[in-house]
């Protein structure tokens, strides 16, 4: 699927997406990045330590797909309890169907893995809409940060949220994600659902 600059999910506006205030810097090459300011010693180490291979090598990590950033999996991390996953590469119409159950008021975090390849992303964004019975409920938008390529899986770990309690609190909740940068491209959106219940059964 070729990189394009898509129009945020209908789910999301676009505020809710990115900031109208914010200008993004312009978008450099790994190669542009790495010629400025040659004559600083100590900014050339920082740039070197950041890239990493990326300064001498083009990290491609997946040839017949020409995006930059590539997300691959999201899961939910509760303490003492295997992950809960979706996998984000295949058909994303499907993820509804897969319903995490969560237990009111536990700690969890969201954690996206993803692949940089190709050239360095800058302020990489995750943003999630949830919503109950068609209202909002909440969102919250987290700066995940400015990212090289790497061969590995790299990913981003949420600061602890704690699920909703109470009896009017359990039942289901639809998900809306996007996974976007500084420059608005949307790397990926997708819509998945979970169950607030009394206990993990």
């Amino acid at each position: 699927m070729a990189e394009t600059e898509t129009k945020p999910h209908p789910e999301h506006h676009d505020e809710d997406v990115h900031d109208a205030n914010y200008q993004a810097p312009p978008e450099k090459t790994i190669e542009e990045i790495m010629a400025a300011d040659q004559e600083d010693e100590s900014l050339r180490r920082y740039k070197e330590a950041l890239l990493g291979a990326a300064q001498t090598e083009k990290i491609i990590v997946e040839p017949n797909d020409p995006r930059k950033v590539i997300v691959k999996k999201l899961a939910l991390v509760v303490e003492g309890r295997d992950d809960m996953e979706l996998d984000l590469t295949g058909d994303l119409t499907q993820l509804k169907k897969q319903l995490f159950v969560i237990k009111e008021g536990v700690q969890y975090k969201v954690r996206i893995d993803f692949i940089v390849q190709r050239e360095i992303v800058h302020g990489l964004k995750y943003v999630q809409k949830t919503s109950r019975l068609g209202v909002t409920v909440d969102k919250m938008k987290h700066m995940v940060g400015s990212y090289p390529p790497k061969k590995e899986i790299q990913f981003y770990l949420t600061p602890a949220e704690e699920a909703p309690s109470g009896t009017f609190s359990r039942g289901t909740y639809s998900v809306s994600s996007v996974f976007t940068d500084d420059d608005k491209h949307i790397h990926l959106e997708w819509d998945w659902t979970f169950e607030i219940k009394k206990d993990w059964a």
